[in-house]
């Protein structure tokens, strides 16, 4: 179908952003309660009759829960199948539930050391920087001068693009009391490599909910996980965590700004639609039957739109 006229272009880029699947072993439910296995698998299910076309997958991080092996087996045979499904590339971004040896092992075929997990990725013109805000044993997130140094180097050629800036802690506060004692450190570092660099947005993880601020000038976007969310309607500062409203992120780059858009998992009662064939027969109106067709719609309880003999 030909795309619907617009002041705006198509955008130049599709990223699928999704973080904290949090798998643990295999038949195991998470918490004791949430199928973290189902709950992707249902992600991926849910684009299969889209016409969502990501060029690249990004995981910010708690791919497992508790860094096991066989959770980073099962993950990657997920996801990887249906990356090539949909033509995307796979990026791998580390959490602190990560386990550095096995995440190198498992995921990215690399020999298991301890050192941090930072990666560039070209993704046809667009780059994206995955890098490890972890401190292994520790909950909270920190960039280290090794690292900076390393993102100073990368950001000084700016890409055709522009740059994705990918970490699983975001330099983002949080309304929840806890996330002050496991939020990233020391962000003003980070914000002096990043201020005036080609960077034009940062995904990030961690928070189990979906928010957005900036950061350093530069727009942040937080997926919510995928396995369990954090219920901000609790009394300050509690926490609460819930099986409901896990959602994933559509990221599109155009050339002179991102959008990020929330998607929920699940499937949910239909209040109207319109179909693939239906807006084919709305696309061959001339623009006064455009016109009039949607004024229609908007005031009645039924949308319907059937070709007539006066088309």
């Amino acid at each position: 179908m030909a795309q619907i006229p617009s002041q705006f272009p198509a955008p130049r880029h599709t990223i699928l952003h999704l973080s904290d699947t949090h798998f643990v072993a295999d038949g195991e439910l998470l918490h004791e309660t949430v199928d973290s296995d189902a709950n992707l698998a249902g992600l991926f299910e849910g684009l299969s009759g889209s016409s969502i076309a990501p060029e690249a997958i990004v995981i910010t991080g708690d791919l497992a829960d508790t860094g096991r092996a066989d959770a980073y087996a099962r993950l990657r045979a997920m996801v990887e199948p249906a990356a090539a499904r949909l033509g995307a590339q796979v990026i791998w971004v580390m959490g602190n539930h990560d386990e550095r040896r096995a995440f190198r092992q498992g995921l990215l075929d690399g020999e298991p050391t301890l050192d941090s997990v930072d990666s560039v990725h070209d993704v046809n013109g667009l780059r994206i920087v995955a890098i490890d805000s972890t401190v292994p044993g520790q909950h909270w997130g920190e960039i280290t001068d090794e690292q900076l140094d390393w993102l100073r180097d990368v950001l000084a050629e700016p890409a055709p693009h522009g740059t994705l800036l990918a970490l699983h802690h975001p330099p983002l506060p949080s309304p929840l009391g806890l996330i002050a004692f496991v939020e990233l450190r020391e962000q003003h570092r980070l914000a002096e490599v990043v201020r005036g660099s080609d960077v034009i947005g940062i995904l990030g993880g961690h928070l189990h909910y979906s928010t957005t601020s900036t950061f350093a000038g530069v727009p942040v976007s937080v997926a919510s996980a995928t396995c369990y969310t954090q219920d901000l309607r609790v009394a300050y500062p509690g926490i609460r965590g819930q099986n409901g409203g896990q959602s994933y992120n559509l990221v599109h780059v155009y050339e002179d700004r991102v959008l990020h858009s929330v998607v929920p998992l699940g499937s949910f009662p239909t209040v109207y639609e319109m179909t693939e064939e239906m807006m084919s027969v709305f696309q061959a109106m001339s623009p006064e039957q455009q016109i009039a067709a949607v004024n229609a719609a908007a005031t009645s309880e039924d949308v319907v739109l059937a070709p007539s003999a006066e088309q």
